[in-house]
């Protein structure tokens, strides 16, 4: 076996189907199915098979992934101690962030910081705060920027605070939403919970969801539409969305706010490239992210 057949057990073991594994990877499914064969030559044993839910390894199979697993983890380890031997920030940074802050905020973060040090790749994966947890607790990534409030072992610094918003074409008042069709939009749990406190907080009836759509951005387009309303974060605003928007507060008169965490392993930290960008990070805290 070699990291290249590491790749493939670890693909086909995350995405449960050999043609998204190969679409992962940039291959030809029959070329990774050959490759799975001579494995199974090798071995002399079969490693998988197929259901109706997808494909799924057998006890061998099991035992081979976990094998490659470690191998890549070990792989990055070496890597990362190899680029580490002097003063200076080389290397690849591999960075978990939640999809709000990559799509606004992420960008600018790592031109400037490149500028700084130029001798530095990124590898960036974006998903739901979720995801992002699942490859901090996996070693994935070197740094996790997430939203919402999660349980971890390791370090962790607030960015930023945000206050969550109504968003109408026209202006609306609170006390009229129940009546009001809503765009519910789909989103991670902290997000979804956040919002339901609020509503919860406010109102004895549940909002009355006209729509269910798959992104944020594409609740707003309904929006400017005027086919309803809808709750988003601050992150998420510019002026020349050109709607109307609300600030949202409990009845207490607190602001319902989100948190958004850079989260790390504390061994991580004795990377010259993780301490930089750590570094750099909690100096932008003093400039609004």
């Amino acid at each position: 076996m070699d990291q290249k057949d590491w790749q493939i057990l670890n693909a086909i073991a995350e995405e449960k189907s050999l043609t998204k594994a190969a679409e992962k990877l940039f291959i030809t499914q029959p070329a990774l199915s050959y490759r799975l064969k001579q494995l199974e030559e090798s071995f002399q044993t079969k490693l998988f098979f197929r259901t109706k839910k997808g494909i799924e390894f057998t006890s061998e199979g099991e035992y081979l992934v976990d094998y490659a697993k470690n191998r890549i983890k070990e792989y990055l380890t070496l890597k990362d101690e190899i680029f580490n031997i002097g003063n200076e920030v080389r290397g690849t940074l591999r960075i978990g962030v939640s999809s709000n802050f990559a799509q606004y905020k992420l960008p600018a973060l790592l031109k400037k910081f490149s500028t700084s040090y130029p001798n530095i790749q990124f590898k960036v994966q974006t998903g739901w705060s979720t995801e992002i947890m699942n490859l901090l607790n996996q070693s994935q990534i070197h740094l996790g920027i997430l939203r919402g409030d999660y349980d971890w072992e390791g370090e962790k610094s607030l960015l930023t605070k945000e206050q969550l918003y109504i968003i109408s074409k026209n202006e609306i008042s609170l006390d009229e939403l129940p009546q009001l069709p809503f765009i519910y939009y789909k989103t991670d749990n902290s997000l979804k919970r956040l919002i339901s406190k609020w509503w919860n907080d406010q109102f004895s009836q549940p909002p009355l969801t006209a729509m269910e759509v798959d992104r944020q951005e594409t609740s707003k387009e309904m929006v400017k539409n005027d086919l309803g309303f809808s709750v988003v974060p601050e992150i998420c605003l510019t002026p020349s969305n050109d709607l109307y928007t609300e600030g949202l507060t409990y009845k207490s008169g607190d602001p319902v706010l989100r948190d958004t965490w850079l989260m790390y392993r504390t061994d991580f930290i004795q990377l010259n490239i993780v301490k930089a960008f750590i570094d750099f990070l909690i100096k932008q805290q003093t400039v609004k992210i």
